[in-house]
């Protein structure tokens, strides 16, 4: 199997240890999984397990038991985001234990669609008897996100209806950011050689139609991925499990990231700008 390079995200329905389903006035599941207080970092309250489909895909996802009970230390929500992914097996193992079940690319593709054809596998799972996905996956809720290749698939994949939020790492994007349909924070390495801060900036000034971030990481190169797993989580957590606790970093006049010396540079399009805090 090729190593993963980009990642795409689809938000899951889990059944919770004593927990019930919220859903959205469109009847979208949402997450009663409660916050993890800030602890983005750090490994989340889920044992992971993965598997490849043997077509394409692997998928990391939270341990279940029968009839979908997380073995789990915290008595969490009801939804699980799920990276369908071209990421690095670190990051997607992370996000797997934050309640994320990841659909990964087995390739290194600049382009959405094997990202893509994660979800298709996970939408029709989900309807399929018999499957351990049956009835699990929310599709109403779906991001992708990606390192250098991968996260130009997110770009790409980012254009697709039912991709809600992208997080794209150093990407080398071949797809424009005026295409993106939703919310975009785009990752950039201050120190990177091989996908510059530039380049990023770039894709990142297209998107002026959505909510859109420019978050450049101080003294990174273009491997400083563990780095972001917070930021990443924290981002994933407010857009697909409606996680408030998250908001602040990115949202509002006094955002957390804003004036972090964690960045080299931290922008807010008009859009993100506009964006309320708590």
């Amino acid at each position: 199997m090729s190593r993963p390079i980009g990642t795409v995200l689809a938000a899951l329905t889990l059944l919770a240890v004593g927990g019930g389903t919220g859903t959205t006035a469109a009847g979208a599941t949402t997450s009663t999984c409660p916050s993890v207080d800030g602890q983005w970092a750090a490994p989340g309250p889920f044992a992971v397990s993965s598997a490849s489909n043997g077509r394409g895909t692997t998928v990391f996802r939270p341990t279940w038991g029968p009839r979908a009970a997380p073995r789990t230390r915290s008595s969490c929500g009801t939804t699980e985001p799920a990276p369908v992914s071209t990421g690095t097996p670190p990051l997607l193992n992370h996000l797997a234990s934050h309640g994320f079940i990841v659909a990964a690319a087995e390739g290194n593709a600049g382009t959405g669609g094997p990202m893509l054809q994660g979800l298709d596998y996970l939408t029709t799972e989900n309807g399929r008897a018999g499957s351990a996905y049956q009835g699990k996956v929310d599709l109403a809720n779906v991001g992708a996100t990606g390192h250098s290749f991968g996260g130009g698939a997110a770009v790409d994949a980012g254009a697709d209806p039912r991709v809600d939020t992208i997080a794209p790492i150093y990407p080398l994007a071949f797809s424009s950011g005026s295409r993106v349909r939703g919310p975009a924070v785009f990752y950039a390495g201050q120190n990177d050689t091989i996908v510059s801060p530039s380049t990023v900036r770039r894709t990142y000034g297209q998107a002026t139609q959505v909510p859109a971030i420019y978050a450049e990481q101080r003294g990174a190169d273009h491997y400083g991925i563990p780095g972001l797993h917070g930021p990443i989580t924290a981002w994933f957590r407010f857009h697909l499990m409606r996680d408030e606790q998250a908001r602040s970093l990115y949202f509002g006049p006094d955002c957390g990231y804003c004036s972090s010396s964690y960045w080299s540079a931290f922008e807010r399009n008009p859009r993100a700008k506009a964006v309320p805090g708590l």
